[in-house]
């Protein structure tokens, strides 16, 4: 079945019940350029970008605050907290925290909202979950 030239790439909602994301020029075998350009993968690109990039600029952001603090506030780094430890180790050791927390908050958004998403594309293509 050939799509007029023009039309948009079909969806999977408007398929029929059963068809599958295979490229019938390749024997089975994902079409996937098909996946590509249908409306799951659209979607899902989307929400993992929702994710990711405001995620990513906010420890961006986090981390150069730690950088030019410790490269223009002395003063301010070097303040004794308790005993020998000052605001610039507990400031360092907050960056591994973050990471940690960033690392573990993507972990859970992926098993909640990511992979049910490549699960349903990886059946619709056809392909065997490993």
């Amino acid at each position: 079945m050939t799509r007029p030239a023009g039309s948009p790439p079909f969806e999977v909602s408007e398929r029929p019940a059963g068809r599958e994301f295979t490229d019938p020029r390749r024997q089975g075998e994902p079409d996937y350029s098909a996946i590509q350009q249908s409306e799951e993968f659209v979607q899902l690109r989307r929400r993992l970008r929702l994710f990711v990039f405001p995620m990513s600029a906010l420890f961006f952001c986090w981390y150069m605050t730690f950088a030019l603090l410790s490269a223009y506030a002395h003063g301010f780094m070097s303040q004794k907290v308790t005993g020998e430890i000052n605001m610039g180790t507990i400031l360092g050791l907050l960056q591994f925290v973050s990471t940690i927390v960033i690392v573990l908050a993507y972990r859970r958004f992926a098993r909640k909202r990511i992979d049910p998403e490549v699960d349903r594309i990886h059946e619709l293509a056809g392909v065997e979950k490993q």
